[in-house]
């Protein structure tokens, strides 16, 4: 790699952790009580469950 395109790649690094570190922060402990994986999902409200139908002939 040459010197400029290092230059480059490393400038283009810290801008994205420059843009990382701006971004505003949401405590995990402030969204636990919307997040599903932590309090789960009701039966009855599930998107992705198919009800299943079984008929016997």
């Amino acid at each position: 790699m040459s010197p400029g395109a290092h230059m480059r790649s490393v400038h283009g690094l810290v801008e994205q952790l420059k843009l990382e570190a701006s971004i505003e922060k949401i405590k995990v402990f402030e969204n636990a009580c919307k997040v599903a994986l932590l309090v789960g999902v009701p039966a009855g409200s599930n998107p992705f469950w198919k009800p299943k139908s079984r008929t016997l002939f």
